[in-house]
């Protein structure tokens, strides 16, 4: 269930998490908006913030302990961060396409909102605690669901999220 403490592994993965997103305010997808989101997505996205925020840095057993088993969820999920954040360079070093934004990397469909959340799942598995594990999944359905909405309303339109349609495939 956790225990009460700070963890240095969920402040480090939450500063992998905010640092880009910070920089991406300043270099949002050409034609990029908030605008039609659905509210129930947002609503849970927002409270998975919140919440894997708070769990990922409040509990201590995502800290580093004598190698077991259990190491290997720890492993695969800063994997994942890594992959996150070669997204996130691979976009800042792009056109800064709606495409390049809610594109699949490495084959994995929308991969700015599916790693991130799938690293905190296995941190949450890792140290074994249900909360952020509960929040992950929380986070993922908003996070996850609206990036899928946006990414359906750009592949009817190509002429809208690539100069004159043409960049990387959203498939």
């Amino acid at each position: 269930m956790g225990h009460w403490g700070f963890s240095y592994i969920g402040c480090i993965w939450l500063l992998m998490l905010i640092l880009p997103n910070l920089a991406w305010t300043r270099c949002k997808p050409q034609g990029y908006s908030a605008e039609g989101e659905s509210r129930v997505l947002l609503a849970m996205e927002r409270s998975g913030e919140v919440c894997v925020s708070l769990f990922s840095v409040c509990f201590s057993d995502y800290d580093l302990r004598p190698f077991s088993p259990w190491f290997f969820w720890l492993t695969g999920s800063f994997l994942l961060m890594l992959m996150y954040e070669a997204w996130w360079i691979r976009y800042f070093c792009s056109g800064r396409t709606l495409a390049d934004f809610y594109g699949s990397f490495w084959g994995i469909p929308v991969a700015g909102a599916s790693l991130l959340v799938l690293a905190f799942l296995l941190l949450a598995i890792y140290g074994r605690v249900l909360w952020l594990g509960l929040s992950s999944i929380l986070l993922g359905i908003g996070h996850i669901g609206i990036h899928l909405r946006h990414r359906r309303s750009l592949s009817s339109r190509p002429a809208l999220f690539t100069p004159g349609g043409k960049g990387p495939s959203l498939r």
